[in-house]
């Protein structure tokens, strides 16, 4: 029992030295482990030993990180303000490097991207803006991705989120989309009358070239108007008469010259 005694304070201090010298680490982390201040290579995931008050250990997550980038006012290439948001993902790659070489890689990759984010806009006018914004988003990621490699970090994607336009360009880009519209209308409407008019001027040869054919377009339309009015009297006139009334005409005109 004494002998119990005597070892009890050296089994507490075992039991103290292992709980302060393992650590266990996730699939998802790593840790920098500084001995003496002098830096050791990352170590994890899973079961690591530290040596108690001479090793000193920051984790690092390895896990993709999505950045919101607050809103930008920017002025555009075409002197347009507007503000522009962004998000940013990235990952730490090199979790030694992340730690040395900058004090803080999340506050520093914020800044960069926002400061990226209004340089970027600023140098593109609005339609580009709104219509190439893949390309907007693949220049932002490759200034970042040029950035932030020495730190240890790869920006994988970037998509900016919204654009916020004052209201008298909304209005005015409004008016622009409705005078497109009606431009369009205007396009087509002419487009079909002048089909429709080589139709009719085909439909006028054939008729010449073929006189029956006149004949079976009057009977047609009679029987489009017994549709319409079935009230109505109609009284069909032999289109034969006016055959006959022309060459009389053509003769009577011979004879005056």
């Amino acid at each position: 029992m004494q002998t119990l005694y005597t070892f009890a304070p050296i089994i507490v201090l075992v039991v103290l030295f292992l709980f302060s010298a393992i650590k266990v680490l996730n699939e998802y982390q790593r840790a920098v482990v500084f001995r003496l201040g002098r830096v050791l290579q990352a170590k994890g995931p899973g079961l690591i030993i530290l040596i108690p008050i001479i090793d000193k250990m920051i984790k690092v997550s390895l896990r993709i990180i999505a950045l919101d980038v607050p809103g930008q006012d920017v002025i555009t290439k075409d002197n347009v303000s507007v503000k522009v948001n962004a998000v940013i993902y990235f990952r730490v790659m090199d979790p030694v490097k992340a730690i040395l070489e900058v004090e803080d890689y999340m506050f520093a990759t914020s800044q960069l991207a926002q400061t990226t984010l209004r340089s970027v806009c600023g140098a593109a006018e609005l339609d580009e803006i709104l219509t190439h914004r893949d390309q907007i988003n693949d220049q932002i990621q490759s200034i970042l991705d040029e950035h932030t490699d020495p730190w240890g970090i790869k920006v994988t994607n970037v998509e900016v989120k919204y654009i916020d336009l004052p209201q008298e360009m909304q209005r005015a880009m409004a008016r622009q989309a409705e005078a497109e519209r009606d431009r369009r209308s205007k396009v087509i409407n002419a487009e079909g009358e002048y089909q429709a008019a080589n139709r009719l001027a085909e439909a006028a040869g054939i008729i010449q070239k073929y006189p029956q054919a006149l004949q079976l377009r009057y009977l047609q339309t009679m029987r489009e108007m017994t549709y319409e009015s079935k009230a109505s009297t109609i009284l069909p006139i032999p289109l034969d008469l006016f055959a006959l009334l022309k060459p009389q005409g053509s003769e009577k005109t011979g004879d005056k010259e």
